[in-house]
């Protein structure tokens, strides 16, 4: 084996490794919110940590759908950590009794950055949603642009920006993280 081949061979292992990773971590996020454990889910999110959900607008082309002129959601970890705690009272009506969900990801993307341990991920997102004995489910479709920090303690979510599919979000509420 020549050194350029073995050097695309470990490219390729080394890449395969980082995306056995990233989607490991998506899928344990997802399974940790289905199953009620936010608290464990907070532990995955970096301290610098920017979640947003802006509006799409849908009298703009493609291009411009998401501005910064409407965002549903702008929080923190210290945000996060807030809604976390609000939850956990019994008081937090939207989510009494508490959400059933399930998130399907898929279509992963993985993309370096500048930096050697951050990476950008882009992948889709079908949230199934339905409460106490209602009937009614909502389902809610997105994509999400994530940047994720490698650690060693793991990866961390550095920030997520989420881009709904819908304009009018048919739910009544996003008490859920998506």
């Amino acid at each position: 084996m020549t050194t350029t081949e073995t050097t695309k061979t470990t490219a390729v292992a080394a890449d395969a490794e980082l995306r056995a990773l990233v989607t490991q971590f998506l899928a344990q996020e997802a399974r940790l919110l289905d199953d009620g454990r936010e608290e464990e889910w907070y532990e995955l999110l970096d301290d610098d940590l920017v979640y947003e959900i802006p509006v799409r607008q849908a009298t703009e082309p493609r291009s411009h759908e998401f501005t910064q002129r409407g965002i549903r959601v702008k929080d923190t970890k210290a945000h996060i950590r807030t809604r976390i705690d609000r939850l956990n009272t019994g008081l937090a009506y939207s989510e009494v009794p508490p959400s059933r969900t399930l998130r399907v990801v898929g279509s992963v993307e993985i993309r370096g950055m500048e930096a050697p341990d951050v990476v950008a991920v882009s992948s889709a997102l079908l949230l199934y949603r339905q409460r106490g004995i209602d009937p009614y489910y909502d389902l809610i479709p997105a994509r999400r642009e994530d940047t994720i920090r490698l650690t060693p303690a793991g990866p961390r979510l550095l920030s997520r920006r989420v881009l709904t599919t819908e304009t009018s979000l048919a739910t009544p509420n996003l008490a859920v993280f998506l």
